[in-house]
Formats: structure tokens, sequence, C-alpha cells
């Protein structure tokens, strides 16, 4: 097979030639401190790896929305610790959103949340601009470098996560969208709504099908953060809108629970998804047996992720990288449906010899 074919085997949930394996986007921070700087392709390729590209379009607005959404980002300089701060603003006819962000050499973080009262997401369903056109040449001509080494997949217009619930919990603290969807669901639906509405826009512009592979949902879902009760209010339905839109669009969905997903696996397979990742491990936090979850439902889901990079790749050897692999194979290979292995979540650090054994063992996993 070649690595298209053995990536789309196991995203229409079939058995490839051999286990192919991807990384959860390559962090330009390892690009540059590991690799010499490199892009993704040439990672990919040192590596010898089937190709998982991650680019989606760019999108235009018209200038009408653009006026009554004015950003601007000021440099505060670093903290104390050396961190660098940002403070953003949107003015709006009605209103200002403010917020703060930091960020370090490896990641960036929100530091105050721009939605501080039941007022300023107002501001955000009145005049969130909707993209009113998609230009797909750079990811048609990523198509094309790519060839038949591997596949593009990319996420929806979103809102800082790919679903509706946890972009809400990207504008305001998770905490207080937890309690605001007990105290007042209402208003926590009418968010999410605005949210779908104008993620659902997108995916009437053509071009879906130029990308094989949609990422949705958010670590905010997982049961680590919320009860299956309120995933199954404030999540599934908005999902499954979403989910048939994507595939309306001509390309299939993989939803992503970073953390706990076990008790969540009937909801992913009930919200259209074609698969899921990222398997946490509980060695990381997270709680999937990756065995018991391919006997429940890896007939109606591929999974993508399940190794643990800080024993693999971060603090790892050569020999545990093998060992890693080889064991995410064999709770996979004899049940049903498809599986990518790849690291649970971004990774920073790590000898790329231990990524190279990563590879190697899982072109030794034959079916």
């Amino acid at each position: 097979m070649t690595g298209r074919q053995r990536l789309l085997a196991a995203i229409e949930n079939r058995k490839p030639d051999r286990l192919p394996v991807q990384v959860h986007s390559w962090m330009p921070y390892y690009l540059n401190r590991y690799l010499g700087g490199v892009d993704q392709f040439a990672a990919y390729q040192r590596f010898g790896m089937d190709m998982v590209i991650y680019m989606g379009p760019a999108y235009t607005f018209a200038e009408k929305d653009l006026a009554n959404w004015r950003e601007e980002v000021h440099d505060l300089g670093p903290d104390a610790d050396g961190n660098r701060q940002w403070a953003h603003t949107i003015t709006t006819p009605q209103g200002v959103l403010a917020w703060r962000r930091a960020g370090n050499d490896i990641t960036t973080w929100t530091t105050e949340h721009p939605f501080k009262s039941k007022a300023d997401a107002e501001l955000f369903i009145r005049y969130q601009p909707v993209p009113i056109a998609a230009d797909w040449s750079g990811v048609i001509e990523c198509r094309r470098r790519i060839g038949d080494r591997g596949i593009i997949r990319c996420g929806p217009f979103c809102f800082g996560q790919p679903s509706p619930w946890q972009s809400l919990c990207t504008w305001m603290n998770t905490e207080e969208a937890i309690l605001e969807a007990v105290d007042d669901p209402q208003w926590v639906h009418r968010v999410l709504r605005a949210m779908l509405e104008k993620q659902l826009a997108t995916f009437l512009l053509p071009g879906w099908e130029n990308v094989d592979l949609v990422e949705t949902g958010g670590g905010a879902g997982s049961n680590t953060v919320i009860s299956p009760k309120l995933h199954r209010e404030f999540c599934l339905p908005y999902d499954q809108a979403l989910h048939e839109a994507i595939h309306q669009a001509g390309t299939r969905v993989v939803y992503h629970l970073c953390g706990g997903l076990m008790k969540m696996l009937d909801l992913v397979v009930e919200n259209g998804a074609d698969g899921l990742e990222t398997m946490t491990p509980p060695s990381m936090g997270g709680d999937c047996d990756l065995a018991e979850a391919s006997r429940r439902v890896g007939d109606r889901l591929f999974f993508v992720g399940g190794f643990d990079q800080n024993a693999g790749f971060e603090r790892g050897t050569p020999e545990a990288a093998r060992r890693l692999v080889r064991e995410c194979f064999q709770a996979t290979c004899d049940k049903p449906g498809g599986y990518i292995c790849s690291p649970s979540d971004h990774f920073f650090f790590g000898d790329p010899e231990n990524v190279q054994a990563f590879a190697d063992e899982a072109a030794r996993c034959r079916y």
C-alpha cells in the first residue's frame, strides 16, 4: 500500500497492510530545536512515516463585518518569568471584548478570558464574523506535494476549539461555563447555538473534499472535565449537527477528546463521528484502555493516538518507544476497526532516535 492508501484504510475503519503512524502535528519548537528547523513534510520524510499534514483553507470575510469586529493586539513585553504577554481587544458597535495571553518558545496560554459577563457573549453572538469565501489553493498545493504519501486533515472554522462547548470553554473559564450550564442552561444553549450556526455556514462553502479528515471536539468535552450527562446535553446535539454538515460537505470526522473518554465512547458513536482521538492512557492523565475501547466500539469508530509520548519520546529510549508501539498494536490488531498509532498529544522534547524507533516499529507491525 502507499502511505495514502494505508491511512485512508484506517480512517475508513479497515485494516491496512501494516500499522500507520503519525504525530499530533509537528510543533515548531521540536522542529527548530531537534530537527534543524525543517518543515513538517521534511520531518515526516526523515523518519519514513506516512504523512498526515495539518492544513486548512484561508477564509475571506465581508468588509462590513470586519468593520464591526476590529481586533487589536498589544505587546505587553515579558513578565517576571520571561514569558511574553499580549493584550487583545475587539471593538464592536456596542462594546469591547478584552482578554490577555502569555507565551514562551513552547506554547501560549490564556491569562484572562474574553467573556466576563453575559453581555460580552451577546457581542460575540451579534458581531463575530462568518467567512463568505474559502481559498483552498494552499491545501491543493499541499495535496500535490504529498502525492500518494499521505493525507490532509484540518479543523473547522471555529472559535478556539473545534466544537461549540469546547470553544465556549476558551472564551470563558471552564469552571464558570460548567456552573452556567447548571444555573442557566438556556443561556449556555443560546451561545452554543450561535457558535454552531456560524460554523455550519462555512460548510456550505465549496472545497471541503480537498481535505481527508476534519477534527472536531476538544478536551473540555472529556469525562475528566465534564460528566456524560453534561456532555449529552451541551455537546451531543451540536456535534451531531456539525458532523452531519461535514459529511454532507464530502469528508470525514475525527472527534478529539484529550483526557478521559471511556465514559464517552457511546456518545461519540451517537454523535456521528467516524473516528476518535487521542486515546490518552492513564500514564498521561487520561483513562483510555485501548483494547477495551476497540472491543466496545471499534466496529463503529477508528482510533488515532494511544502512544505515551512522555515515556516513549520525551523521557524515553528507542527500546521504550518500540515497546509502546507494539503494545498499542497488540491492543487493537485482533479487534474490529482501523487504528493510527500517534502520540496522545503534542510533544516538544525527545531524542529523534526515539521518534525513529516509533516509526520503524510501526512498519514491523503487520496485519
